[in-house]
């Protein structure tokens, strides 16, 4: 959809407010500070470069020494990045400014009052980083689609996730220009250290929950499916990059924690350098697009200063999959996934999802769609031609639903009785294990211990509650 920023929240209600809101015209690009860039020009929506091409910035590197990606590395140089990203066309709101507590982890605030429908942040297509075929193709040529092939071959599940592949890469093709590479600024401002699942020890898998231990290991395992593929030697990466396990993991964890989604006119993966400073809220105040390959930031509504600003990055009613996907643990989650993995197939059966089946955070109380799994399976264990009644019921009205709850619910209760305190014991063994691990050789203990935390809260007020029904 073409867009004519010069336009953009220009509104009666929005006029007054726009010398603190970023308005994307030539004339205001025009005035920008002159480097060794030139600003990009915008021209209805579409970004036409008027600072040299990566091609000419290679020349103005230096030496081609590599990022050091290790943990005791030096602070990341998220300034340096600003600066780069500026020369290049991005443009940022008033006030728009990077916040950290701990020199490691940054996120994005604003100092200034932001209107709702204001544009935030514009990011130029040139500094994108795409998992578009076509611009992919005409980098890598057949090497990239001959190492994809061999990818599918080794894991067949691994299709769906060919643009995280391509994502993964590019980062590692550009990490092995060292100072070469035109994106060296935004490699060196990245994190060094990850706590998802991806980044997890043997030893931690073996303190987490089954649920999300399932998650962590999925992901894993198709980290090792693609490194299988990369070290087959089709794409045109240096043999010491792709054989340092560090540096291949380091790449991967970048680009599945930084990466936003995009499905129109086709499915891409893309990464916007400072949009991707965006940290993620269960009830986020921002939303990314991306326009003519550009990408905007706008507020979702007003934003008051000194606010955090926010993006989803996933279900915010359900948090384990952000934990083993992200390394956090959101701080403001209302409900979290019942654990049953063991009735995976009653979930299917009803047409349930994980994200169907919560226990309230705040209170314990069970969804009613918990309730309908518990009965099922207990109908299924039983007397199966009652559990097909039971089903016929589920699909036709609540109401006959209800009747089989009714007649059922103290065996109900207890199979979900039984549930539960099976795994508040289950967490407090785990809990109990990862605490004795030495932080300095298992630095995600935190998150780990955070995460079996929160379950056994929730689960607590959960077997309280179900006790006082009987």
């Amino acid at each position: 959809m073409n867009v004519n920023y010069q336009h953009t929240n220009l509104s009666h209600s929005t006029t007054r407010r726009k010398i603190s809101s970023i308005i994307f015209t030539a004339a205001s690009l025009t005035r920008a500070t002159v480097s060794a860039f030139s600003p990009a020009i915008l021209h209805h929506g579409h970004a036409k470069s008027a600072h040299p091409p990566f091609t000419q910035v290679l020349a103005m590197q230096t030496s081609s020494s590599l990022i050091d990606i290790s943990s005791t590395a030096h602070e990341r140089d998220v300034y340096s990045m600003e600066a780069w990203a500026q020369q290049y066309g991005m443009q940022k709101a008033n006030g728009v400014e990077f916040y950290s507590e701990d020199g490691s982890d940054y996120q994005l605030m604003t100092q200034a009052f932001i209107a709702a429908g204001d544009s935030i942040l514009f990011v130029p297509t040139d500094i994108i980083l795409s998992s578009n075929t076509h611009k992919m193709n005409e980098e890598f040529g057949e090497s990239l689609q001959e190492a994809e092939v061999a990818l599918v071959n080794i894991d067949r599940e691994a299709a769906s996730r060919l643009p995280l592949f391509r994502l993964m890469v590019k980062i590692l093709s550009e990490y092995d220009k060292g100072q070469d590479s035109p994106f060296y600024p935004w490699l060196n401002s990245l994190p060094r250290e990850f706590y998802n699942g991806v980044s997890m020890t043997d030893a931690c898998f073996d303190c987490l929950p089954p649920y999300a231990s399932n998650l962590a290991m999925k992901e894993l395992d198709t980290y090792s499916s693609f490194v299988s593929a990369l070290r087959q030697g089709f794409v045109p990466i240096s043999h010491n990059t792709i054989n340092d396990e560090g540096v291949v993991k380091w790449a991967y964890n970048v680009a599945l924690t930084r990466f936003h989604e995009v499905w129109e006119p086709t499915r891409q993966k893309m990464i916007a350098p400072m949009a991707d400073m965006l940290n993620h809220a269960a009830a986020p105040n921002c939303e990314i697009s991306f326009e003519n390959d550009n990408c905007v930031v706008k507020a979702l509504w007003d934003i008051q200063p000194q606010t955090t600003l926010t993006i989803s990055n996933g279900s915010p009613t359900n948090p384990t999959p952000l934990f083993a996907q992200f390394g956090f643990l959101p701080n403001d989650c209302t409900t979290i996934f019942c654990k049953a993995v063991h009735l995976e197939d009653q979930i299917k059966e009803l047409g349930y999802s994980y994200n169907d089946l919560l226990f309230e955070t705040e209170s314990g109380v069970p969804s009613s769609k918990v309730w309908d799994i518990f009965l099922y399976e207990l109908l299924q264990k039983n007397d199966q031609s009652v559990a097909e009644e039971f089903f016929v019921a589920f699909k036709i009205t609540d109401g006959q639903k209800q009747q089989y709850h009714d007649h059922y619910f103290q065996y109900t209760l207890d199979a979900m009785k039984q549930h539960v305190y099976g795994i508040l014991g289950d967490v407090d063994e785990l809990t109990t294990k990862a605490q004795s691990y030495d932080l300095a050789t298992h630095p995600r203990v935190p998150v780990i211990v955070a995460h079996n935390n929160l379950v056994r809260d929730t689960f607590t007020m959960t077997a309280n509650l179900l006790e006082s029904m009987g």
